[in-house]
């Protein structure tokens, strides 16, 4: 069990558990807490701010944390899960999209043709398992990510083109019935909810 005043991610040790509030903790620095009665969802780190993306940054969207509040927040990044390095070489699914990637018929490669489609695999379960573990009906993911994209992802060309398609871990999360919202597709839902 995770402890309420353990952070919960530590660079190249993967995520430690949920949060949906902080407080400062050793060093003034801000560390989550645990609130075990809220709903769970699961939330790509990167879109916390964890610079756990390829590139090594994080990414940060007006008004997405705030989006949170009374939430029990699980932070995933199903790469890192997976075993990828922070920082590491960019990664297209070629053939295909998560589904084709689950189905044999397409795979995880780095611009320089480096198959990682095991390490994408292998995120996507602990992904789900966090999941399944944790309770968590939805999970918030990064669109375009090869493992998180919920509509969107690149070709597979690394010429920068974007097609229809989902990620490896977004294509598992949808196909256990969990349901799966890109950021902005979060923010309108609960945009809508307030109007």
């Amino acid at each position: 069990m995770i402890r309420s005043d353990e952070p919960i991610f530590k660079t190249g040790q993967g995520f430690r558990g949920a949060f949906c509030s902080s407080r400062k903790g050793k060093a003034g620095k801000e560390v989550a807490t645990i609130k075990p009665t809220a709903t769970p969802v699961l939330v790509s780190a990167c879109l916390l701010g964890e610079k756990c993306r390829y590139n090594g940054k994080g990414y940060i969207l007006p008004g997405f944390r705030e989006s949170l509040q009374g939430y029990n927040v699980i932070p995933v990044c199903p790469e890192v899960m997976g075993g990828l390095s922070v920082p590491r070489p960019p990664c297209e699914i070629k053939g295909g999209d998560g589904k084709e990637v689950w189905q044999g018929r397409a795979g995880v490669f780095t611009d320089q043709g480096r198959d990682l489609t095991e390490a994408f695999q292998e995120g996507a379960w602990k992904t789900l398992q966090l999941a399944i573990d944790t309770g968590a009906k939805t999970a918030i993911l990064k669109e375009q990510s090869p493992s998180c994209g919920c509509n969107i992802i690149y070709d597979g060309s690394f010429g920068n083109r974007l097609v229809p398609g989902v990620g490896v871990a977004a294509a598992l999360l949808k196909a256990k019935g969990i349901e799966v919202l890109a950021e902005m597709e979060w923010l309108n839902k609960r945009r809508d909810n307030f109007v």
